[in-house]
């Protein structure tokens, strides 16, 4: 069987496939678990999407009772995906593990600020008569808050430090690597969230392509391969116009709208150089980078170093964008063309104004990738576009014109969108961005869009009466919870959860380790911070348990005293009351005497022990007497003796070694240290003693045989003389 642990070894018997027929070998993926070796049993398991749960235990021994430390793991739950990764950008790929619990650690906060503004919300829609929470106007910005929140956690691409000298030649910026994770939240947030875009688009559609073009394919080109692979051969080329890679980076860089890009490559044009007399080129290279920086686009405004002409309505645009391509008409039209004797720039400088005419020949052929000419069509073809119009339709033409191979999670989770499917959005986000990302985009697909948020929310009998919403809430708060570093934070998606997340957030805490305290008093601060104030009982019970099994008294006695636990106090003072009462010796009383001090000040909520804290009393105070330190300690004696006589919760069996110690303080002369009412309480003590030694359940005290005669007597001769002294 593939998969099983061997005899020997623990290795894992390798998967031969069918006889007979040559297979391929299987991927081969590693698990991070985290787990020391020996791994005693591995359990396999579906998750959602193309997950898969492994789970490697390790094998139980003797020690592990008591003798493995807190910092030991026993077990690890990992999840792995088992998308098929033919070029695609796998997450697990591009972020390490400790950079996403950085991402996992810092979503918390945002994520728990906004549940808490859609409860408030909630609140004020069921006093107003609303049906959602998105309907209120406010929604969907604190939505727009969160999702920029989250997005600067994933990261920039321009956060890396500009340099102090830039190479003049360089193509491309030096940037932060980009991730996946980070393109798929942005597309997100720019199609169902920010309401502030719709007018342009378009325009920030181009932008992402910009930022995260590079993450579209592995195995087919796109512009930024072209352009990387250009900028490692411009180093060694002497005439950049000559080679037919320097105009196809061009017509490349200009179909995408990297407008930059192209003025600052058509500076590299050999007419540029200072030795170069042939100004009819240079005229015309100049002016094809006049008309490419100065392209009129639809949108508000530019990031630094971006070139065109900004127009904020759509009239000014409508009037600048004519302007504009009657230049470019005009531009092909000019009889510079038979002046320019080089047949390659003229050739490619038409080609330039070609794409910018909207041709769509020059277009396709420009392009890589057919989410590239999905955004030329917006730059030459459609540019007065708005919203969602047409795209959806314009995507599958784009993809039959430019079939690709290898895609990555963003070119499916981009069709999802344009089909306008919030499904196929949530189903690319299990199969490729793993559940951190399902749990956190939900809220962006529900903000301003009724089905899906009818959708995610609806309970469904099949799902046990959870909502989709709440389910993979609860698939991501189990993965957190399966990890030592992580599991702090998965209250705060299981408290989310209204269904099932209270009850299994319970057994979260109840499932934590006790070894170690300092792991004790963060369980603690969760429960309370949750008002589970009966799963924090029952955690310092099971401390208390723990500790007190495995030898540490003190600290096991603590625990019960903070959890108020009479019944298992009474029955830790019943061991005492058996070990200290089998012998009464000074000795063996202070064996257990520092087990009393640990207990401390507050006997109340020590049940049955509260006698203890009274018998040292009584035990310190005799010592003093016996010693003669101080004249009133006699008497302080004898009072701690009346005290604990008439308290019902002292043991029978420690009446006589209470009344034996006494013996010298009650032949006290001259004068009686007991009145007639006290020695008549003692005497009716020592006759209840008396009665009691018929039964056979009676406890001896390894007393001598004549200590009850010698109490006897002392008694009767204080009572003797008490009565004297009375008036």
């Amino acid at each position: 069987m593939p998969g099983m642990l061997a005899d020997s070894g623990g290795a894992i018997v390798p998967f031969s496939g069918e006889r007979n027929h040559a297979a391929p070998p299987p991927p081969v993926r590693p698990i991070r678990h985290g787990v020391a070796p020996p791994i005693f049993r591995v359990f396999v398991s579906w998750s959602s999407g193309n997950l898969l749960q492994v789970a490697c235990l390790r094998p139980p021994g003797p020690e592990e009772a008591g003798g493995r430390g807190a910092e030991e793991v026993a077990g690890s739950v990992v999840e792995v995906n088992l998308a098929v990764a033919s070029g695609s950008a796998e997450v697990e790929e591009e972020i390490d593990e400790a950079e996403m619990r950085r991402i996992e650690y810092g979503s918390v906060p945002a994520f728990a600020l906004l549940q808490s503004r859609k409860n408030a919300l909630a609140d004020a829609a069921a006093m107003q008569r609303m049906h959602s929470v998105s309907e209120h106007a406010e929604w969907w910005q604190y939505v727009l808050q969160y999702s920029k929140t989250i997005g600067k956690l994933l990261g920039s691409p321009d956060s890396l430090p500009v340099l102090m000298i830039e190479d003049p030649r360089a193509i491309l910026k030096v940037r932060e690597r980009p991730t996946s994770l980070k393109a798929a939240w942005e597309l997100l947030e720019i199609f169902y969230v920010d309401k502030n875009l719709h007018s342009w688009l378009p325009e920030r559609l181009v932008d992402w392509l910009a930022d995260y073009d590079s993450l579209l394919t592995k195995t087919d080109g796109t512009v930024y391969c072209k352009l990387s692979d250009f900028q490692k051969k411009l180093i060694n080329l002497q005439v950049v116009e000559n080679d037919p890679d320097y105009w196809n980076g061009l017509s490349a860089a200009l179909s995408v709208g990297w407008l930059d890009v192209v003025v600052n490559m058509l500076r590299f044009h050999g007419s540029y150089q200072l030795d170069q007399m042939d100004n009819h080129r240079k005229r015309l290279v100049e002016a094809v980078a006049v008309l490419v920086s100065t392209m009129p686009r639809m949108r508000p405004d530019l990031p630094t170093g971006k070139l065109g002409q900004c127009c904020t309505s759509r009239p000014d645009f409508i009037k600048a964008w004519e302007k504009w391509r009657g230049q470019v008409s005009k531009l092909e039209c000019s009889a510079f063309w038979i002046q320019c004797g080089h047949q390659k720039t003229r050739d490619g400088l038409k080609n330039l104004l070609h794409i910018m005419m909207g041709n769509i020949k020059d277009l396709t052929a420009a392009t890589s990738h057919w989410l590239e000419l999905f955004a030329s069509h917006f730059l030459y073809i459609r540019p007065f576009t708005v919203g969602f119009e047409g795209m959806h339709h314009l995507a599958q033409k784009c993809i039959q014109l430019k079939p690709s191979f290898g895609n990555s999670g963003l070119t499916g989770l981009l069709n999802g969108i344009l089909s306008e499917n919030p499904e196929v959005v949530l189903a690319e986000c299990t199969r490729k961005f793993g559940p951190w990302m399902v749990t956190h985009t939900m809220e962006l697909l529900a903000a301003d869009n009724e089905y899906a948020d009818i959708m995610l929310h609806e309970e469904r009998p099949n799902f046990g009466g959870l909502s989709i919403e709440e389910l993979h809430r609860l698939v991501y708060a189990q993965v957190l919870s399966s990890h030592s570093l992580t599991w702090q934070i998965a209250p705060t998606y299981l408290s989310s959860c209204l269904n099932q997340g209270l009850g299994l957030l319970e057994i979260l805490l109840l499932k934590q380790p006790i070894q170690d305290n300092r792991q004790v008093l963060k369980t603690l601060e969760l429960c309370r911070l949750y008002e589970l104030e009966n799963v924090s009982t029952n955690i310092m019970k099971i401390a208390g348990i723990y500790h007190w099994k495995h030898g540490r008294k003190g600290t096991g006695v603590y625990w019960f005293q903070q959890a108020h636990d009479k019944v298992r106090l009474d029955r830790i003072a019943q061991q005492l009351f058996e070990r200290i009462g089998k012998s009464v010796a000074d000795d063996n009383f202070k064996q257990w005497e520092g087990l009393l001090e640990l207990l401390g000040s507050d006997i109340g909520s020590a049940g049955g022990l509260e006698f203890l804290h009274r018998y040292r009393d009584f035990k310190r105070s005799l010592q003093q007497a016996l010693e003669g330190r101080t004249g009133e300690a006699a008497r302080q004696t004898v009072e701690f003796l009346i005290q604990l006589m008439r308290n019902p919760s002292t043991p029978q069996c420690f009446w006589l070694p209470l009344l034996h110690d006494s013996v010298r303080l009650l032949n006290c002369k001259p004068c009686p240290l007991l009145n007639v009412a006290e020695t008549t309480l003692l005497l009716n003590k020592l006759q209840e003693l008396s009665m009691a030694k018929l039964r056979p359940d009676f406890c001896t005290n390894h007393l001598p045989s004549h200590a009850l005669s010698s109490v006897r007597l002392a008694l009767a001769s204080n009572l003797a003389r008490a009565i004297l002294e009375e008036p």
